[in-house]
C-alpha cells in the first residue's frame, strides 16, 4: 500500500471552514491526540526540522488544538498561536493555559505582528486551506526576522493523485484544484475544502515570496509506531509512506 487515508489535520483559512472546525474542534482534538498520522509521522517529523528551539521567537501560523504550540513551548520557544477557528483555540487554551499567546488570525489577511517579530514560523499542515498562497506567505515573510525559518508541511501532491486515481478519478495533477471532503468526528460532521497543488506551484509560491529553499523532507514515521499501528502498517515495508511533503524554507 503506497498510500494512507490522510486523517484530519489542522486549518486556517476564515472561510466556511473556521465553522466546520469549531464543529468537530473537540473530536478533532481527541484524534489527533495519539493517531498515526498526526501524533506519530506529523508532528515528530516538524519537530526533527525544527531542532533546537531554545530561546526562539516562534509562531505557529494554524495553531488548531496547540499540540506543536506545547511540544516547541517545552522545548524552550517563546510561542505565538494563531488560528481562525476559535473553537480549536478553545481547546488550545485548555491544553496550554490562559498565559499563552494565542489569537484569531486568519493567514489569508495581515497578521497582527510588527515586521521581523520571529524567528520562526512553523506551518503545520495548513497552507493546504489557502486558495493562493501569495498574500499568506508574504505576510509569513514579514513577520520573520532576515535570516528566520519558515517549516512548512503539507499534503504530499503525489499522494493526493494516487488516492484519487485508486477512486477511478482522473486528477490532473498539474493544475491548483478544488477537493472537498466530509469529516465526522466526536459525533459532528463537517465538509472541509482543500485547494491541491503540484510540487512546482509550491516552490515557486515559496521563491516568489522571498524564500529559500533549504529542504525538502519524505521523512519516516516514528520507530515506534509499527508496534502501535500494526495494521495500518502492515501492507508498509519500509519506514516511510506518501503522506505528507515538508520543506524548511529561509527568509531572504
Amino acid at each position: 500500500m503506497a498510500h494512507m487515508t490522510t486523517m484530519p489535520e489542522k486549518r486556517v483559512a476564515d472561510s466556511p471552514e473556521s465553522d466546520a472546525y469549531d464543529a468537530i474542534a473537540e473530536g478533532y482534538t481527541a484524534e489527533n491526540e495519539s493517531n498515526l498520522l498526526n501524533a506519530y509521522y506529523e508532528r515528530p517529523a516538524m519537530l526533527q526540522l525544527a531542532g533546537d528551539v531554545t530561546g526562539r521567537r516562534v509562531l505557529d501560523a494554524g495553531c488548531g488544538s496547540g499540540a506543536l504550540f506545547a511540544e516547541l513551548r517545552d522545548r524552550g520557544a517563546v510561542v505565538t498561536g494563531v488560528d481562525a477557528s476559535a473553537g480549536m483555540l478553545e481547546m488550545a487554551r485548555r491544553r496550554l493555559g490562559a498565559e499563552a499567546d494565542l489569537r484569531v488570525a486568519d493567514l489569508a489577511d495581515p497578521l497582527p505582528f510588527p515586521d521581523d517579530a520571529f524567528d520562526d514560523v512553523v506551518a503545520s499542515l495548513v497552507l493546504h486551506y489557502l486558495k493562493d498562497w501569495g498574500p499568506a506567505l508574504a505576510e509569513l515573510r514579514r513577520v520573520l526576522r532576515p535570516g528566520g525559518r519558515l517549516l512548512v508541511s503539507v499534503e504530499h501532491p503525489f499522494a493526493i493523485t494516487l488516492t484519487q486515481h485508486m477512486a477511478g478519478e482522473k486528477p490532473g495533477y498539474f493544475g491548483i484544484r478544488n477537493r472537498v471532503e466530509e469529516w465526522t468526528m466526536g459525533g459532528r460532521t463537517s465538509r472541509l475544502t482543500f485547494w491541491d497543488r503540484p510540487l512546482h506551484a509550491m516552490t515557486e509560491a515559496f521563491t516568489a515570496a522571498g524564500f529559500r529553499i533549504g529542504v525538502i523532507s519524505e521523512p519516516p514515521y516514528a520507530p515506534e509506531a509499527r508496534e502501535l499501528f500494526p495494521e495500518e502498517l502492515r501492507e508498509i515495508p519500509g519506514p516511510r509512506f506518501l503522506g505528507f511533503l515538508f520543506f524548511v524554507l529561509e527568509a531572504g
